[in-house]
C-alpha cells in the first residue's frame, strides 16, 4: 500500500530567522517545496498568544499557499471551532474552495489553541466555551457546508455565499475514541493525533470511528490519517540529536506551564542535564514517540505505523530548531517515502 505523506504546519518561530513575522513566509516556502515533492497535502495548525508558534489564523495562509502552488491540496489542521462562529467558518472555507477548487481541507478541532486569556479575547464580548459546545458547533457546520437545514430550522434560509456547491473536504481532529466516534457520526474523515497524545492508543479507536460512520449511513467510505511526529535526518543520531529541542520544549510546557522560545539542541541537552528525574524520564518518552532516524529507518517506521493503523495516509508534525533541518527532513523523507 503506497503511503500518502501530509504536512501538519504548526509554522514554529525557528532561530537564526528575523523574527515571528518570517514564520509564515517560512510556511510558504516549505510548502512549495513539499508541492514539488509530492506530499498529499499541506495543513496548518492554529495557535493564539505564542511565542513559539506563529499561525493563529490557518484560512489566511491556507489562501496563500494554495495561491502559490499547484498540486498539493491545503487546509487545516485545523480550525479550533469553539473560536470561532461555525457560519463564518462556512463562508471562508466556502471561499477558499471556489478559488482553489478540489484542493481545500477544512480540519476542526475541540481544543482552544491558546491560553485561558486568549481564549476571553477570542470570544468577546462574549464567555468562551472551553469545548463544551463543539457537538452543536459541528452539527451546525455541517448543515451550512454540506447537509442544509429542516425546513422549521431558523437558518434553513440562510446562505452560504459565494454559492451553494462548493464544500471543502471535511476532516476531524482527534487524540481519543470518543472524537472518533463522534467523527464517524458526523460523516468526516478522521486524523487522529498521535504527537498529542501517542500512549495507550490502540487500532480500536480507527475501528470505533469506521462503525459509527456506517451506523449512521453516510454514503462512500471512512477515511483516516494518523498524525504523527516525525524528525528524519541523515543519521538516527543526528535526529535525536535534533529532536532534543522540541522535547525539551514540551518538557517544559507540559509539565511546568513554561512556553519559552525554542532553543539550539546543545542548550536543550545542557539543561536536560538539570531535569529531575522525574522529568528526564519524561523526556525520554517523548524522544521515544517520535519517529526518527536516517531515511530508511524512518521509511520503515512509516509503513509498520501505515500497517498497524490500517490506512494509507501519514501527517508528520516536524519541529526542528532552525529551518534548514526541518525543510530537510522533509525532503529525506519525500525521496524515501514517496515512490
Amino acid at each position: 500500500m503506497a503511503i500518502k505523506l501530509t504536512v501538519v504546519d504548526q509554522t514554529p518561530v525557528q532561530l537564526g530567522t528575523a523574527g515571528p513575522e518570517q514564520a509564515p513566509q517560512l510556511s510558504a516556502q516549505l510548502a512549495q517545496a513539499c508541492d514539488q515533492w509530492g506530499y498529499s497535502r499541506y495543513w496548518l495548525a492554529e495557535h493564539h498568544n505564542s511565542n513559539s508558534f506563529a499561525g493563529p489564523c490557518p484560512e489566511v495562509l491556507i489562501s496563500h499557499i494554495a495561491s502559490i502552488t499547484r498540486n498539493i491540496r491545503v487546509g487545516s489542521g485545523g480550525v479550533m471551532l469553539a473560536n470561532h462562529n461555525p457560519y463564518k467558518v462556512a463562508e471562508q472555507f466556502r471561499m477558499l474552495e471556489t478559488l482553489f477548487p478540489g484542493r481545500i481541507d477544512l480540519g476542526i478541532g475541540r481544543a482552544p489553541g491558546g491560553d485561558g486569556i486568549a481564549s476571553q479575547a477570542l470570544a468577546y464580548p462574549y464567555k468562551p466555551t472551553h469545548g463544551e459546545r463543539y457537538a452543536e458547533q459541528t452539527q451546525l457546520l455541517t448543515g451550512f457546508l454540506r447537509d442544509g437545514f429542516p425546513p422549521n430550522h431558523a437558518f434553513h434560509d440562510l446562505q452560504v455565499m459565494p454559492g451553494d456547491e462548493p464544500c471543502p473536504e471535511l476532516w476531524m481532529l482527534g487524540t481519543s475514541g470518543g472524537s472518533a466516534a463522534f467523527a464517524g457520526q458526523m460523516g468526516f474523515n478522521m486524523s487522529l493525533g498521535l504527537f498529542i497524545s501517542p500512549d495507550d492508543q490502540t487500532i480500536a479507536i480507527m475501528d470505533e470511528y469506521k462503525r459509527a460512520y456506517q451506523q449512521s449511513g453516510h454514503s462512500g467510505s471512512p477515511h483516516t490519517m494518523i498524525t504523527i511526529a516525525a524528525l528524519c535526518a541523515p543519521t538516527k543520531e543526528e535526529a535525536l540529536y535534533l529532536a532534543a529541542s522540541q522535547a525539551y520544549w514540551k518538557v517544559m510546557a507540559f509539565r511546568h506551564g513554561i512556553r519559552n522560545p525554542w532553543v539550539s539542541p546543545e542548550e536543550a541537552l545542557d539543561k536536560v542535564k538539570n531535569l529531575s528525574i522525574s522529568d528526564q524520564s519524561y523526556y525520554q518518552s517523548l524522544l521515544n514517540s517520535i519517529t526518527l532516524g536516517s531515511p530508511q529507518e524512518c521509511a520503515d517506521q512509516l509503513e509498520q505505523i501505515s500497517e498497524y493503523w490500517k490506512t494509507n495516509e501519514v501527517g508528520l508534525v516536524t519541529v526542528t530548531h532552525d529551518f534548514a533541518s526541518r525543510k530537510r527532513s522533509f525532503e529525506l523523507l519525500a525521496k524515501a517515502v514517496l515512490v
